[in-house]
C-alpha cells in the first residue's frame, strides 16, 4: 500500500493511494485510527488493507494539500555521513558509530509544498535520502529482528543550512530551520516495497541530476540503525530515521551550489515514488 497524509477542507486525514486518486481513511477513523501515526499505534495496517481492497477513490490527488508523511513524529532520527561517495567527497575517515543527529517535525514540508530558504542564510544545501518509518515500538532490537519493526519507507530531502550547521560541532541548528525537510509523497508499505538494500536514488535541481547512488552504499544500512537507535531510546510508531545522503551535495561542489527561490529539486527512489519540492525565501 501507499499512504499518504492529508489536509482537506480546513481537516487533516490519511489515506490510501489508489491509480489517481485516495481513499480518505476518516469515516474509518474509529477503527483504524485518525492519523497515520495513530494507525501504526494501532498495528492497523493489516484493517486498512481489507478496507482499501475493494473500496473506491473519494478524492482526487491533485485536489489534495499534502502534508508530511507523517506530519508528528515523536522523534526524526537523521544519519550523517552513511554513504562512502559521501564520505569520500568529505576527506572524513569512516565511522566507528553512526552520526546521530536530530530534526523537529515542524521543520519539515510536504511534497509539492515549499522548501523554504530562511532569511539568516543563503546556503541552503540539498540532501536525498530514504526515510524509514517505524511501525513498532522498538527497543533493544537486534540487526537480525530489525525489519519486523519497519512500517514502510519514503523519500527525504534533509535540506541543510550549511553554516548554521556549521557554527560548532553540532549540527541541530542548520538542519532544523522551518519548512526546510521534505518528506513525502507518501509512505510505500514494508510488504509492498520488500528489500531495501539496492534501491537506486537519485537527486535533481532543476532537471539536472545532482546526486546518484543505491543504498548498498550505505556504511551503516537500516538493520544496523535500528539497532543502534533502538539501544539509545525507545522508537515508537510513527517514528522517522532518515539513513543519511550520498555524494554530490552542494556544499562540496567548486564553486558551492545553494538551492535557491524558483528552484525545483526532485528526490526519486526506486519502487517509492519522487518527492518534489519548489523553493522560496523566507
Amino acid at each position: 500500500m501507499k499512504l499518504v497524509s492529508f489536509r482537506q477542507a480546513h481537516r487533516d486525514s490519511f489515506g490510501v493511494v489508489v491509480d489517481e486518486g485516495v481513499i480518505d481513511l476518516a469515516p474509518h477513523a474509529a477503527e483504524v485510527g485518525s492519523t497515520l501515526r495513530e494507525a501504526l499505534a494501532r498495528n492497523s495496517l493489516a484493517a486498512i488493507g481489507t478496507l482499501a481492497r475493494d473500496a473506491q477513490a473519494t478524492l482526487a490527488w491533485d485536489d489534495l494539500e499534502l502534508l508530511p508523511v507523517v506530519p508528528d513524529p515523536q522523534k526524526i532520527l537523521c544519519v550523517g555521513i552513511n554513504y562512502l561517495a559521501h564520505l569520500k567527497e568529505t576527506g572524513r575517515e569512516a565511522p566507528d558509530k553512526p552520526t546521530i543527529f536530530t530534526r523537529f517535525a515542524d521543520s519539515q514540508t510536504a511534497h509539492r509544498a515549499a522548501i523554504v530558504r530562511p532569511a539568516a542564510s543563503e546556503k541552503l544545501d540539498f540532501e536525498g535520502e530514504l526515510a524509514v518509518v517505524i511501525g513498532r515500538t522498538a527497543r533493544h532490537v537486534t540487526a537480525a529482528q530489525a525489519f519486523d519493526y519497519v512500517a514502510g519507507y519514503s523519500c527525504y530531502n534533509d535540506g541543510s543550512v550549511r553554516d548554521w550547521q556549521r557554527h560548532t560541532a553540532q549540527l541541530t541548528p542548520g538542519k532544523n530551520f522551518p519548512s526546510t525537510g521534505g518528506f513525502g509523497p507518501w509512505l510505500v508499505t514494508a510488504d509492498e516495497l520488500g528489500d531495501p538494500s539496492s534501491l537506486s536514488l537519485t537527486t535533481r535541481l532543476n532537471g539536472e541530476v545532482v546526486q546518484q547512488a543505491t543504498t548498498d552504499d550505505l556504511i551503516f544500512d537500516i538493520p544496523a540503525l535500528i539497532e543502534y537507535c533502538s539501544t539509545f531510546t525507545e522508537l515508537r510508531p510513527g517514528d522517522v530515521i532518515i539513513t543519511g545522503t550520498t555524494g554530490g551535495v552542494g556544499a562540496y561542489r567548486q564553486p558551492p551550489l545553494w538551492m535557491k527561490a524558483g528552484d525545483v529539486v526532485e528526490v526519486e527512489i526506486s519502487r517509492i515514488g519522487v518527492l518534489r519540492n519548489t523553493i522560496v525565501d523566507e
